[in-house]
């Protein structure tokens, strides 16, 4: 059963900050850039505690967690924070334009307190593979600062009932547009009877996690933690604080639910023929020729129409480009050991397991270590890095995004896809609502 709660946020006092100059990014999409913008904002930004700058001094009682749960302290003692004073549920709309399209969109979802659960308690689905370096670095922070500053991405399946029942027309209580131009609005729900409705909607859901799988489990071993710790009862287990992590719940089947491609770049091998390449993906895909000099529009097109028919995928190097499309099943069959076939007919398993481990021969560990790999989500950015004089990558892969409808199949069946696998869009913010957990 899903169990989801009110709180009382902490929330940045607008009198005293500006919302657009304090919220960020999720932790893991900041790049250098943007961290030095972020640090440039505001002396509030939050980017000081979820992804701060590690200093030549730093030691075990001065590093970046400290310091994290020094702001945070701080900033509450002096009201830059201030915690709301009923527990709510947030309404939350993010409005926004995908990238390559012209139609604007409204998302709308919730944040509360959701249960944290064990994955074998069949409530809480993951759908893609975790790193323990980002999970260490995470739970290290919630230890010093005992808080959530940003929310776990959680997905829901419904008719729009849930929506419908947080519909409002009032002022948002939160409004910012961030740098990608989403406008990000958020109302409290304090009325009680509408929470007791949203829970009792709730009850009965399975959730998918969308974004934040290395978050939710990072909270789920600080809660394996306190419990110990603090020898609780089983009549006690599942209702202190630290058993909930903050979500934002959202409509699987919402029209505003989009999904983008992440695109892999290869570098750095030691040997690549374009040639050579060709052949070898011949035995395991139907491979045509293309104009080397197509551009990113051209590309999504290509494989947009392509893909109606099943898996495609799109290689284009130095000088020249294939579209790969029907797998062979005799030849696919040797690289898909232990995977289903809900698994076998991704076009990123296809990528991963036959194109990168079996033609480009990368081990699956230096995939997962991103030693000849990295991951690109504007296409024309992936194209720049093979083209070019001062172009440095051997070959990218452009490819379809993944369909929500895999994502669910693959999760509920408790399946996993290759990391970055998708790329739900628009983020949510981090410091929107912050749920404190002493």
């Amino acid at each position: 059963m899903t169990n989801i709660q009110p709180f009382r946020a902490f929330r940045y006092d607008t009198e005293k900050v500006s919302s657009a100059q304090v919220v960020t990014q999720p932790y893991d999409k900041i790049t250098p850039q943007m961290q030095d913008r972020y640090y440039a904002a505001s002396p509030h930004n939050l980017v000081r505690i979820i992804l701060g700058r590690r200093e030549n001094s730093d030691s075990g009682e001065n590093n970046v967690y400290s310091r994290a749960a020094s702001h945070f302290r701080d900033w509450r003692q002096q009201g830059i924070l201030r915690q709301d004073s009923q527990p709510s549920l947030y309404a939350y709309s993010q409005r926004f334009t995908p990238p390559g399209s012209n139609s604007a969109l409204e998302r709308r979802g919730f944040i509360a307190l959701g249960r944290i659960e064990d994955y074998s308690a069949g409530v809480v689905y993951r759908h893609e593979q975790t790193l323990a370096k980002p999970k260490a670095d995470r739970l290290d922070l919630l230890r010093a600062t005992r808080a959530h500053f940003g929310q776990i991405f959680m997905l829901y399946e419904d008719s729009g009932q849930i929506e419908s029942l947080l519909a409002t027309s009032a002022e948002p209580a939160i409004a910012v547009t961030d740098e990608y131009n989403v406008l990000h609005r958020v109302w409290p729900v304090s009325d009680q009877r509408l929470i007791h409705s949203v829970q009792t909607a709730m009850n009965d859901k399975k959730l998918i996690i969308a974004d934040g799988h290395h978050r939710y489990e990072t909270a789920l071993t600080y809660r394996n933690e306190r419990r110990v710790a603090a020898s609780s009862p089983p009549s006690q287990l599942g209702t202190a604080p630290y058993d909930f992590v903050m979500m934002t719940f959202v409509n699987m089947n919402s029209p505003a639910l989009v999904i983008l491609p992440t695109h892999r770049v290869v570098h750095s091998l030691p040997s690549f023929s374009e040639e050579t390449f060709r052949n070898a993906a011949r035995s395991f895909f139907d491979v045509e020729d293309v104009n080397p000099s197509l551009d990113a529009a051209h590309s999504a097109a290509m494989l947009r129409e392509s893909g109606r028919a099943g898996t495609s995928i799109l290689a284009v190097a130095a000088n020249r480009a294939f579209l790969l499309h029907h797998p062979n099943p005799n030849c696919a069959a040797q690289a898909f050991t232990g995977l289903s076939l809900r698994q076998q007919n991704l076009d990123v398993v296809q990528l991963h397991k036959c194109l990168l481990e079996k033609v480009l021969n990368l081990s699956e560990e230096s995939i997962h270590n991103q030693q000849n790999l990295s991951y690109v989500r504007d296409a024309a950015e992936a194209l720049s890095q093979v083209r070019g004089p001062d172009a440095r990558a051997n070959i990218a892969f452009l490819m379809n995004p993944c369909r929500m409808s895999q994502v669910r199949d693959v999760a509920f069946a408790g399946e996993v896809m290759p990391q970055k696998s998708t790329d739900f869009y628009p983020k949510l913010l981090s410091g929107l609502t912050i749920y404190a957990l002493d």
